[in-house]
């Protein structure tokens, strides 16, 4: 009997009952105001950050046409400066030098206040339990150093994180040397020092064993919230589709699932739960993504194009536009986005002295007086 329900369990870990059905994307207006209210943020925080660690504390102005395609801008710099007079300011060291640009003292103040917020004890041990968790979602406890860059923003990591925080914790992590997938290069990653015996818990367990005020099992049939826009509706088969899958059991996203069928129910569960544990461990809840095999979870995940991007959003995370979970980080960037916005308030486009455009002198009447 125990081996043909150990049978029956394999068989249905490999198959795969999702209907052929279209399932529509609809717009959502809270939270792709919530990913549009960010536009630029995180190219004028990268401009910031590059600025507070020169030891001038600025950057030549004639140096910033490199810095395009770094921090990703899709104007040039220059005119990327001329946006937001009320984070950056030009002035000339001395009559030698060529013109520089720096923070203006209100981004200062800013960003003296987010480092205080770095370097705090709580958010320091907290902010590693969330780095190694994220690195235990590989499944190698490893990841190429330019991979974890690419959520340093999301993971709410100081900009110079190797040396201010890693360092700090020989216990957690180490740079290590791999091979590269894809290029066969030598090439560094961060790698967790030594390898937790017990597994996380993931968000989803926690949740579970808050509720029912016991331990974490495995195997529980744990369901995802679902959400959807005012006036949506799924269509009836996928809408059955959806319950049934819903009642499989969960497998947390720092196992090992290889073991599934890569295009099974199960292992499309597996896989929703390693996003969703992902995107619990942002500090925003939501990061940029080329993935388009989210559309089959419209009511856990929210797809967003604004920005010249994809932004994949966890629904639950958000009430209309706010976040829920109320983080120092976030408030701190909603006071950047403020700071940024009172540049459009009241001043001239041309009012960045240095890399303004210049006024045309008014023609003087001919007329006698």
């Amino acid at each position: 009997m125990a081996a043909a329900t150990t049978k029956l369990g394999r068989a249905l870990q490999q198959r795969r009952t999702f209907v052929n059905a279209r399932v529509k994307w609809v717009s959502d207006y809270y939270l792709d105001e919530a990913v549009q209210r960010e536009k630029n943020l995180k190219q004028v925080l990268s401009l910031k950050d590059r600025m507070v660690s020169s030891p001038s504390k600025s950057l030549p102005l004639s140096s910033l046409s490199l810095l395009k395609p770094l921090v990703n801008l899709h104007i040039t710099a220059a005119a990327f400066f001329q946006k937001y007079p009320s984070v950056f300011t030009t002035f000339q060291p001395s009559r030698s030098h060529p013109l520089h640009v720096r923070l203006t003292p209100q981004a200062l103040a800013l960003h003296k206040e987010e480092e205080t917020i770095h370097i705090s004890p709580p958010h320091r041990n907290v902010t590693v339990k969330r780095l190694t968790k994220f690195l235990m979602l590989t499944g190698a406890g490893s990841l190429p150093l330019n991979v974890v860059d690419r959520f340093r923003f999301d993971l709410g990591l100081p900009h110079d994180y190797i040396t201010s925080l890693i360092g700090d914790y020989p216990d957690y992590f180490e740079v290590t040397e791999i091979k590269d997938r894809l290029t066969g290069e030598k090439t560094l990653a961060l790698t967790i020092s030594s390898r937790r015996n017990n597994l996380p818990v993931s968000e989803m367990e926690r949740r579970e064993a808050t509720f029912d005020g016991c331990r974490v099992k495995k195997g529980l049939r744990i369901r995802y919230s679902m959400n959807f826009p005012k006036g949506y509706e799924l269509d009836k088969r996928v809408k059955n589709w959806v319950e049934q899958w819903q009642n499989l059991p969960y497998i947390s996203p720092y196992e090992n699932a290889f073991h599934l069928g890569s295009y099974s129910d199960q292992a499309e569960k597996w896989a929703v739960a390693v996003l969703h544990e992902l995107l619990c461990l942002l500090v925003s809840k939501k990061t940029e993504t080329d993935n388009n095999a989210l559309v089959h979870h419209p009511g856990i995940f929210y797809m967003s194009h604004k920005i010249r991007t994809q932004t994949v959003v966890l629904r639950e995370a958000y009430h209309k536009v706010f976040l829920l979970e109320k983080h120092p980080l976030m408030g701190m960037r909603h006071q950047y986005i403020y700071l940024m916005s009172k540049s459009g308030r009241g001043k001239k486009r041309d009012s960045v002295h240095g890399i303004e455009s210049r006024k045309q002198p008014k023609k003087e009447s001919n007329q006698s007086l």
